[in-house]
């Protein structure tokens, strides 16, 4: 396994231990806490060596990402380098039926993937719960609200970007943490999200059941580059919020 360089994850050599410890966790253990029999992260030299200062080793992170993604012969030629990361991102899109375009950045294609899981959600919940998420996200007028304009909320807030855009990363990818690998982000722990949280973890959650039933027959891979990838997700809205809160308080 060997990192190939790649300008969509380079972006991780900034993201400190902590916050890298939901990715390692996704990419070494499956959703019953078992270690994946397939990866290869925890039998590097480096990984038991600084374990658990993950940033030490973020290209054999990154390197786990890009592998998971790839087929396996393939990969051995390629002198056990995987694929690039904007590849593995679009055929979990694929696999997905997100719509996207191929020349649009990663960050616009992971938030295109993040709103169909949202929009999936937003259509199995009931009246009351459409409701009751609008007034949780401060949307002024709830009489009769729709599956199709809290879609149109959400969408302007991604286009937005920022910290609401962050916010709402933030709050769907711990819901589909918890499905997807039985516990949400670690550092998602802020107490004005978690009305909104806990009213979109049971639609996110049905959503994400029925997508993992189609992707046991699809191939087991699916089941690391999923969760890896929505986890890079909102690791990249982390790291540009930040910089441009940084940049904002030293303009």
């Amino acid at each position: 396994m060997a990192y190939r360089y790649d300008d969509d994850l380079e972006f991780l050599q900034a993201i400190n231990s902590v916050d890298l410890a939901d990715l390692v966790y996704c990419l070494t253990h499956a959703k019953d806490g078992e270690v994946r029999f397939t990866e290869e992260l925890t039998t590097s030299d480096s990984y038991k060596l600084h374990h658990p200062d993950h940033s030490q080793y973020w290209e054999l992170i990154a390197a786990e990402i890009q592998c998971f993604g790839a087929n396996s012969f393939a990969t051995m030629l390629r002198g056990g380098k995987g694929v690039e990361y904007k590849e593995v991102l679009t055929d979990v899109c694929d696999k997905m039926k997100v719509n996207y375009s191929k020349d649009s950045s990663v960050e616009k294609i992971e938030n295109n993937l993040l709103m169909k899981i949202l929009t999936d959600a937003l259509e199995k919940m009931s009246p009351e719960e459409l409701k009751e998420l609008a007034e949780a996200t401060g949307v002024k007028n709830t009489s009769g609200i729709t599956a199709e304009a809290m879609v149109g909320v959400f969408q302007a807030v991604f286009r937005a970007g920022g910290f609401k855009s962050y916010q709402l990363t933030l709050i769907i990818v711990n819901a589909i943490m918890k499905a997807l690998i039985g516990r949400g982000l670690s550092f998602a722990g802020n107490a004005a999200l978690t009305r909104t949280m806990a009213i979109l973890t049971g639609p996110i959650g049905w959503v994400i059941t029925g997508l993992w039933t189609a992707i046991d027959i699809a191939g087991p891979a699916y089941r690391v580059t999923i969760p890896a990838v929505i986890q890079v997700a909102v690791l990249r809205q982390k790291y540009l919020y930040e910089k441009q809160a940084e940049e904002v308080e030293f303009s």
